[in-house]
């Protein structure tokens, strides 16, 4: 069967943080290898996580703030660098024109481009890592998407619904992956809503960003875009989720009494089977 299991490629935010680089996950569904953002330093712990570029086939934006998208070109450049398929790109508006953007005939990167697959010692490199001539430039096959949208994979079916982020600047959306009779949530960058409660229902595996702690003082305008750990672990309990991931944890938050009570408020209001996830980590869903 579809066995899903998922790897953390990055748990923090967008500031600068040795312990977690910023936003991506990895979720393995039999053949297809899926990653959920591409924040800074996802690419990195993609090798350290033993794994290449090119081995992904499908990547999914919970929405384009930075954080979860630095390293898209990166990862998209390496791929092709390795001879890899197109990789299969969904995101919200403009991701098509941030694609050409990075990757178009006027493209910051077609200089580079240029140099790599028209100078003569760049081909002969080329050929000798067996590759053919002429050699074309990166061109992910990429969708834009709408909240709502769902996606049919081999032996998987994603859906996603809209959450409050980062409206009305930028589309942000939730997905849910379901395989065998199991359900994974990620959550993107979400403010508790009913479309999230509804998406999360019965979850095998939730895996929800949390930016703030319990008690932490918040601008009112933050507060209902930022629940805490024991709003979500509330509404995952009653959703019947059953088990718990909090991840994007600022620097300030992994102090040691900020984690400890993060972890008391999930076991209080959700249960034993409930952490703070780590780069790196791996679960079966």
């Amino acid at each position: 069967g579809k066995i899903m299991k998922l790897t953390v490629l990055g748990s923090g935010s967008p500031e600068a943080y040795l312990r977690r680089a910023s936003s991506g996950y990895l979720l393995d569904i039999g053949d297809d290898v899926v990653l959920f953002d591409c924040g800074g330093g996802v690419y990195d712990n993609l090798l350290r996580a033993g794994r290449k570029p090119s081995e992904i086939t499908h990547i999914f934006f919970s929405h384009l703030h930075s954080d979860h998208m630095m390293d898209y070109a990166r990862l998209i450049h390496a791929a092709w660098d390795e001879g890899g398929r197109p990789v299969q790109v969904f995101g919200p508006d403009p991701i098509g024109f941030i694609t050409q953007g990075y990757f178009g005939p006027q493209g910051v990167l077609s200089h580079d481009l240029r140099a790599r697959t028209e100078l003569l010692p760049s081909q002969e490199v080329w050929k000798a890592r067996g590759g053919t001539l002429p050699r074309p430039w990166p061109a992910p096959d990429v969708t834009e998407i709408n909240p709502g949208f769902a996606f049919q994979g081999n032996g998987w079916r994603l859906t996603s619904c809209e959450v409050p982020h980062a409206q009305p600047a930028l589309t942000c959306m939730a997905f849910a992956v379901e395989s065998e009779g199991r359900k994974f949530v990620y959550s993107g960058d979400a403010g508790i809503c009913d479309a999230l409660t509804a998406l999360i229902t019965d979850a095998d595996l939730l895996l929800h960003w949390c930016y703030r702690l319990d008690g932490e003082t918040a601008h009112p305008l933050m507060l209902p875009v930022t629940p805490t750990p024991s709003q979500i672990a509330q509404v995952a309990k009653s959703a019947g989720v059953k088990r718990l991931l909090l991840t994007h944890f600022r620097v300030h938050m992994d102090a040691p009494e900020g984690h400890a009570a993060a972890l008391k408020a999930l076991e209080e209001h959700f249960g034993e089977d409930s952490r703070i996830v780590e780069d790196l980590d791996e679960y079966t869903v």
